[in-house]
């Protein structure tokens, strides 16, 4: 009788499956938005406040470039909280990832700009988007293996959906607040914000991080940890030092993850921060874009962003029936075709530009849903947190970093038409589908191991 009990207990999910989702889901959505919220202040208030008046598109450029230097914390933090999430376990690893992002984020909304103290407030602005950028190492790897780990068998890649669902939700709630404090603050110029919302209107979306955080740290304060690292505990597999332990058995692993990644995190950030930029631009501007007000074209972005969270949550059930390997190779070659489309799309008005917009979002939730199932199983449990934080947050070095600066520099050199743009976008997706052929199927491992 004991022992049918003892197996019974051994069975029972170490945490109740709506507990998983509404965890994993809850801290990349404050991720996203956190992230999403700088990233529409970058191309909408950062140029104007935190740096000196001037040439428009280099002050555009600086922004980006103070964007991208979170990018390159990433993996530093995904080595700090990798070495905590893989000794000393997921649960107290996550608390303190989001706290950090949430302090850094809160923090920002209360800067002082450049008219005020000059030079040092972009240097303040640096610091806390590094500080971002540390905490999201350590953030993302750890929400997907809470879902992972406790995902129920045949069931992992649509729990890996779940964290990867945060992304859209971030969007859509971080830029339907800007868009709400825009209304409210109306500008006489369509093109440029408000003085009531360059003045204060801007740092709302960031001081409102602070009650995401709350509600996230409660959610994730009454997880208990997962079997596959308890398993780890016991079998006394945990590594002194994980992060050796991954270079020296898992390079490989290390290097095709962080190109699985790739052509997502490209599209992903073209999508979301670069199209901003395009789609605002006047056609008589020194960049010439689309022409079209903010509050249209965000209104358009997150009608398409409503397809990335569709086609996010149906990648689960493909990747699960499929693999995630040939799912993967189907939708990259997508994303090639993609981005050799992007010119007679946008020459297509209105209706061309939501067509652009729509199968962008949609590729993006096919290429971003599988992963948080794929980067976890690459790795055995006992590097499992640093193994998969590094190979994402490298990508988004070679990706995410450098992609907003890349396209606009691409987009000055094409005399404001796109077609580099895509044709960058189409490049990355080249060396994401070699990777994936050179990869091998990861849906029947076992996440315990």
């Amino acid at each position: 009788m004991a022992s049918t009990i003892d197996t019974a207990r051994s069975e029972r999910p170490a945490n109740p499956r709506s507990r998983v989702i509404l965890a994993s889901l809850i801290g990349t959505t404050i991720e996203f938005y956190d992230f999403y919220v700088y990233a529409t202040a970058a191309v909408l208030v950062f140029p104007h406040l935190f740096f000196p008046a001037g040439d428009e598109t280099v002050a555009l450029l600086a922004s980006f470039a103070v964007f991208g230097a979170a990018m390159v914390a990433r993996p530093l933090g995904a080595v700090f909280f990798g070495h905590l999430g893989d000794r000393r376990g997921r649960k107290a690893t996550l608390v303190g990832a989001l706290l950090t992002m949430g302090i850094a984020t809160f923090l920002i909304g209360c800067l002082p700009t450049y008219p005020s103290v000059g030079w040092f407030a972009p240097f303040l602005l640096v610091v806390l988007r590094l500080a971002q950028g540390f905490a999201l190492g350590g953030e993302w790897s750890g929400a997907a293996l809470v879902a992972t780990e406790n995902a129920p068998k045949g069931k992992r890649a649509i729990y890996g959906t779940f964290p990867q669902l945060g992304a859209p939700l971030g969007f859509i709630i971080a830029n339907g607040l800007f868009l709400l404090i825009a209304a409210l603050l109306p500008s006489d110029d369509p093109s440029r914000p408000s003085l009531a919302f360059l003045s204060w209107g801007w740092r709302i979306p960031f001081l409102f991080s602070a009650v995401m955080v709350i509600v996230g740290l409660w959610v994730r304060l009454s997880l208990v940890e997962s079997t596959a690292f308890e398993k780890t505990v016991k079998r006394g597999h945990v590594q002194k030092l994980p992060l050796a332990a991954a270079f020296r058995d898992h390079w490989r692993e290390l290097v095709l993850g962080t190109f699985y990644m790739l052509a997502t995190y490209v599209l992903f950030y073209l999508m979301t921060t670069f199209s901003l930029s395009y789609g605002r631009a006047a056609v008589t501007a020194p960049l010439p874009g689309l022409g079209y007000d903010y509050r249209s074209f965000v209104l358009m972005m997150i009608a398409g962003v409503c397809f990335f969270g569709v086609f996010t949550f149906l990648s689960g059930p493909w990747a699960e029936r499929w693999g995630r390997r040939r799912t993967l190779i189907v939708v990259t070659l997508g994303i090639i075709a993609f981005g050799l489309l992007w010119v007679p799309m946008l020459a297509g008005g209105f209706v061309g530009v939501m067509a652009w917009l729509i199968l962008g979002f949609s590729l993006m939730g096919m290429t971003f849903g599988p992963m948080g199932a794929l980067l976890p199983e690459l790795f055995p449990s006992n590097v499992r947190y640093t193994g998969s934080g590094i190979a994402y947050n490298v990508s988004s070095i070679l990706g995410a970093a450098v992609a907003p600066f890349i396209a606009v520099a691409l987009w000055s050199h094409g005399g404001g038409s796109p077609f580099w743009v895509g044709v960058y976008l189409s490049a990355m997706g080249v060396l994401t589908l070699v990777a994936m052929l050179m990869g091998s199927e990861t849906r029947d491992v076992d996440i315990e191991r």
